[in-house]
């Protein structure tokens, strides 16, 4: 062979030669293992979910796909009336119309729709932009057809109609009525449409408190079409159920009554604000609830930005320093802690005055609303003595009173400091003071003065109109704070029981009734009524002591006499910014109860 030749066998070698080691090894059994179980867990995955989309969700998408073809409307369901406790309806459901656009169309063809959204937006009076929001809120798995405008006026409906676009359905509606709307505004509440999908739902009371019951389950209409979207046939699918019917404790005659009484008094005195509350303080059934200002629940828009708040629920959210009414629980608590038996005298002289440490010559006054004399705890209550009640809870002198710590021991007992559970949203819970919280806040101590403040109802301490007066029903059914409620549940539920403080609970009982029937009492107006009654006023000074509200709590009958029975109506009427006090308070206090005796009790 000549030397240049080349032999390609070594050529071959060589190359092979020329390559680094290596080492061929099979693949290992647990190798084919994994991904024999990795085609099978994928495997299973896709098996599951057709599974899941035709057993579980087959007669959805059967609908859905029925609807790129057909045209599916829903049909409104009315909500369930709301009733007083005699039967007597309170909501009502008018005819109207609402107008329905096919969100999918609309949506799928945005830009070709602007036309369109102009001219709905310009019938209804809104936004572009608004009526975009709202389509685009749809949720298109579920339905085609979606709500823009309900209650649209018959004028609106003969422009929709004008238009004659397949995209675009007017079908019977109802619209939520109020045939009493400011005496009822803040029980029933008022609906709204929902932020989520466009339906009617409840706003505030008790439209949104039980909202889940009152809405019924809507319908669905059916029109057929051919592949061409011309109508085949129609039919309804799915009949609209009616929402359940709501049966509440309110007495509507004595709301009526009430709601009008109250709104006079306050404009005799040239004000607006106040609160009217009537418990049964056998079970915490409420009769009545008032709060001024109220609004027209038909006409809610035009109240969104009042000044003087008429949406806001004054008898359960409202915070208020409960002046002399709250002297009934200090008095409980003294005689509970032996503080004082009931005979024990201390004298009022119109003031008490305790050292000043920085100033000997000028010791710190606190007074009373008039001289008083020798007054026990009866008379105390019954005259209204801030001297008394001074000595009972803070001390002086030889005297030991309750201290801070024990008030706010019993003020929690009592259950100020939270929510009662009433059956309305936007219950508040009030506040009660303590040294710490104080000198946190204001980096002041706790001083004597501060209890004394308390011990009267002003200062810090707030409690809501609600819990006020269900702890003064709980002295007139003898010892029992039940869940004040609206709707009926059976049994009352008893948040606490303390009916075993039988001479306690008599003794304040008794200063109470004397509150009316003694002629140096603050509440003497009731004494002339036809049936007895108990009663506790209140002034409590508020906004730096310019003004003052005015409150009185009371009861009837006073549950003496075996012929009238125990009590069966515990009322509050508060007055903000009174001009008089407590007095403005009681003539229309003595109106509601009298007239609850006539038409209620005889």
């Amino acid at each position: 062979m000549a030397k240049n030749e080349l032999n390609v066998d070594d050529l071959i070698f060589n190359e092979h030669q020329s390559e680094p080691d290596c080492l061929e090894l099979p693949l290992s059994r647990q190798t084919f293992m994994l991904a024999a179980l990795s085609v099978a867990a994928i495997g299973l995955v896709i098996l599951g979910r057709v599974v899941f989309l035709n057993f579980f969700k087959g007669d959805f998408y059967a609908s859905r796909a029925g609807a790129n073809v057909n045209k599916q409307v829903d049909l409104p369901a009315p909500r369930g009336i709301i009733l007083d406790r005699f039967g007597k309806p309170l909501t009502e459901n008018a005819s109207s119309f609402t107008a329905f656009v096919n969100a999918a169309e609309i949506l799928k063809n945005l830009s070709d729709s602007e036309v369109l959204i102009s001219q709905l937006a310009e019938i209804f009076g809104i936004s572009s932009e608004e009526l975009k929001t709202t389509i685009g809120r749809a949720d298109l798995e579920s339905k085609t057809f979606i709500p823009i405008a309900r209650n649209i006026s018959l004028s609106q409906a003969i422009q929709l109609r004008s238009l004659n676009l397949s995209s675009v359905q007017i079908e019977d509606d109802y619209v939520r009525k109020y045939p009493d709307g400011p005496a009822f505004s803040h029980v029933l509440g008022y609906v709204g449409v929902s932020e989520e999908d466009n339906s009617i739902v409840g706003k505030s009371g008790l439209e949104a408190q039980y909202d889940n019951v009152l809405r019924g389950a809507d319908g669905e209409f059916i029109i057929y079409r051919d592949v061409n979207g011309k109508p085949l046939d129609q039919k309804v699918a799915r009949e609209p159920v009616t929402g359940s019917n709501l049966t509440t404790t309110i007495d509507a005659d004595l709301q009526r009554f009430f709601y009008q009484r109250l709104k006079s008094g306050l404009a005799g005195l040239g004000r607006e604000a106040g609160v009217g509350l009537a418990i049964d303080p056998r079970n915490g059934e409420i009769l009545a609830l008032i709060s001024l200002p109220g609004f027209d629940n038909n006409q809610v828009s035009k109240y969104l930005k009042a000044s003087n708040q008429p949406l806001f629920n004054r008898a359960i959210s409202g915070l208020y320093t409960p002046g002399s009414t709250i002297k009934t629980m200090v008095a409980l608590a003294a005689l509970k802690e032996k503080i004082v038996d009931p005979s024990f005298q201390i004298y009022s002289a119109g003031f008490i005055e305790i050292p000043n440490p920085y100033d000997k010559d000028r010791p710190s006054r606190f007074l009373d609303w008039k001289p008083h004399g020798w007054v026990d705890l009866h008379s105390a209550l019954a005259r209204s003595s801030n001297v008394y009640f001074y000595e009972v809870g803070g001390g002086f002198e030889g005297l030991k009173g309750l201290g801070i710590d024990r008030l706010i021991g019993y003020w929690k007992k009592f259950l100020l400091g939270e929510k009662t559970g009433v059956d309305l949203p936007e219950e508040n819970s009030g506040f009660l003071p303590n040294p710490e919280e104080k000198e946190k806040r204001t980096g002041q101590i706790w001083r004597i003065g501060d209890t004394y403040n308390v011990t009267i109802g002003q200062g810090d301490l707030l409690v809501t109109p609600i819990q006020l007066l269900n702890f003064i029903a709980s002295i007139a059914n003898g010892g029992k704070i039940f869940r004040p409620h609206l709707i009926g549940n059976g049994e009352p539920d008893v948040l606490l029981d303390y009916s075993d403080w039988k001479d306690e609970l008599g003794n304040v009982q008794e200063g109470m009734r004397d509150t009316v029937r003694k002629y140096y009492g603050t509440a003497n107006m009731l004494a002339a009524m036809p049936v007895s009654a108990a009663a506790k006023t209140g002034s409590s000074q508020v906004a730096n002591n310019t003004k003052i509200n005015a409150f009185f709590v009371g009861y009837s009958p006073a549950g003496t006499s075996a012929e009238e029975g125990p009590p069966k109506i515990a009322v509050l009427v508060l007055i903000e910014n009174a001009r008089e006090g407590s007095l403005n308070a009681v003539p229309i206090a003595k109106d509601v109860l009298e007239w609850y005796y006539y038409n209620r009790l005889k």
